[in-house]
């Protein structure tokens, strides 16, 4: 008998049979022919194939298998998943950022749809006396006292390259950008002549492939730095140590895709594959970095300059806060990347187990330079699914003074979650260098819709910020976010968590806090290494 699993197979055989024999009385059978001939073919094709089992056991039938794993994600994004699902944004997490960009009601009734007495709910405390705010174009001073010293918005789009993004999306991330006074870091990647189109403001970040300041060997290359860096429309410098999609890791550009566009933004040549190194070869030394720091400040007329990190090994960033005590050179901002992710691609290891999440890096970053007395000196930016006026709040409430945000543009150009970012097949054609793909996004519409949604979330904020009785972001501090730990306790953030006193590193190791404990002493200014504990247990395999 035969099994039931080559029935669809031998059905769609008698099918195209019966239909190539009912072809000799109406012409209209020949509809069934093809489709069931073309189906037996493709089953028959599946029982000779040797590189897929399943397909061999189950002809035609693997297919449906194989379509509805494809549409997976699909169906659990909008049929399964609740609105407040985060994985890895919620259906209302998009829905507000969409509705807000097209200025349209972003309210909600009849209640929130969160669990309140649920573990890790949080919450801003509001005031009986709230504040009146007129504006809510929030400000901060980066490099002050620096020749050309920046006034930088709490809120602006975080680093992603040309290249990863199509030119139409460069263009309406700027073009919202220069409407809306808000920076657009370039990634790596360089500026492009996309992002020069519309004038909004740069943040120019320079990654370990040096693109856009090379010399043809891939070295750091001084006056090619300069050309770019003294351009006004570059407002600062960001040195990228590493990012919370891949930190640790390099890349490559295939050949194929290095573009004459990409190649001229880049300084590499066209059609010959782009490697960006793991690490720097213009440092090796935590010194040695705030050196670099100090040479790129210097060459771009003074703008403000600062680096990139998703946090690591703890003493490597002590070591890099000791060296400002030591060589008195301090950047003039650090952004702290969270491991929650990004847009860049990377392989599932890194995706979710690479990286301290945003929250635990900040803090750790905040506190070192409050340890330090340094904190006055050096402007403190964090990145890791920032899109609501909330999560501005709380971050800024942990320690930053600024957010930047990616993902939440590319929602606000039309971004759909589909996660096909690295496929070149975005279906929004957002991350694509697809040209037919991408010309279906229009950049004069998608600036409107980012300049409203950073507009309207900043709105929010404002509103935020007048419940609680305060008058600017910076007045935030943790006391003012509740956080629920169990059914029947709530703790703010100032008793969930440890802060380090002002100038307390410059007395010795804090107690309570174990990370300073464990490995503030070993660490040095001139070296990246491990301390010696680490080196012995590594010893210790090696017997």
């Amino acid at each position: 008998m035969l099994p039931s699993r080559y029935w669809p197979f031998a059905a769609c055989l008698l099918l195209a049979v019966g239909s190539g024999v009912a072809l000799l009385y109406t012409p209209l059978a020949g509809w069934g022919l093809a489709v069931f001939g073309a189906l037996s073919l493709v089953g028959l094709w599946d029982l000779l194939q040797k590189k897929q089992a399943l397909r061999r056991n189950f002809p035609l039938t693997a297919h449906f298998r194989y379509g509805l794993e494809s549409i997976g994600p699909e169906i659990r994004q909008y049929f399964i998943e609740s609105d407040t699902d985060e994985r890895p944004f919620s259906r209302q997490q998009r829905a507000i950022v969409y509705q807000r960009a097209k200025d349209v009601l972003d309210k909600r009734p009849f209640g929130t749809q969160r669990d309140v007495y649920g573990d890790d709910y949080e919450w801003i405390n509001h005031s009986m006396r709230p504040a009146r705010i007129e504006s809510h174009d929030f400000r901060i001073a980066v490099g002050e006292g620096r020749a050309q010293a920046y006034e930088a918005s709490v809120f602006n789009i975080s680093a992603m390259s040309f290249g990863a993004l199509s030119a139409n999306a460069i263009r309406a991330l700027n073009a919202g950008a220069k409407r809306g006074g808000f920076y657009h870091d370039t990634g790596e990647g360089s500026i492009s002549r996309y992002h020069r189109e519309h004038g909004g403001d740069l943040v120019w970040e320079i990654g370990s492939g040096y693109f856009g300041c090379r010399d043809p060997e891939g070295n750091f290359d001084e006056a090619r730095f300069r050309e770019n860096a003294v351009d006004p429309q570059v407002k600062m410098i960001e040195l990228k140590l590493s990012q919370g999609a891949k930190p640790g890791q390099g890349g490559i550009l295939p050949a194929a895709k290095v573009s004459a566009e990409i190649a001229e933004a880049r300084g590499v040549p066209q059609g010959v594959e782009c490697h960006s190194p793991a690490a720097h070869g213009a440092f090796s030394t935590p010194i040695g970095l705030l050196e670099f720091i100090e040479r790129l400040r210097t060459l771009s007329g003074g703008k403000p300059t600062g680096f990139k990190l998703a946090m690591g090994h703890p003493w490597e960033w002590f070591a890099i806060a000791k060296a400002m005590r030591e060589t008195g050179i301090t950047p003039d901002f650090i952004v702290v990347d969270g491991g929650e992710g990004g847009t860049g691609a990377a392989p599932l290891e890194f995706t979710d187990h690479v990286g301290a999440p945003m929250r635990e890096a900040l803090m750790l970053v905040h506190n070192t330079l409050v340890g330090l007395d340094l904190r006055s000196r050096v402007r403190v930016a964090a990145a890791g699914k920032v899109v609501t006026a909330f999560d501005i709040a709380r971050t800024l409430a942990l320690g930053a003074d600024w957010c930047n945000a990616a993902r939440g543009f590319m929602f606000a150009l039309g971004c759909i979650q589909s996660q096909s970012c690295h496929t070149d097949r975005c279906p929004t054609g957002i991350a694509t260098q697809d040209r037919h793909r991408q010309a279906a996004l229009d950049p004069v519409d998608k600036a409107t819709r980012v300049h409203n949604f950073h507009r309207n979330t900043l709105v929010a904020l404002k509103e935020l910020l007048a419940a609680a009785g305060l008058t600017h972001p910076s007045q935030l501090g943790p006391e003012h976010i509740v956080r629920r730990v169990s059914s029947t306790e709530v703790r703010s953030l100032a008793t969930l968590h440890r802060f380090v006193a002002q100038g307390r590193l410059l007395e010795g190791v804090p107690t309570g806090h174990p990370v300073f404990e464990v490995f503030w002493d070993k660490a040095r200014p001139d070296s990246f290494a491990p301390p010696s504990e680490a080196a012995a247990m590594l010893a210790t395999k090696l017997r």
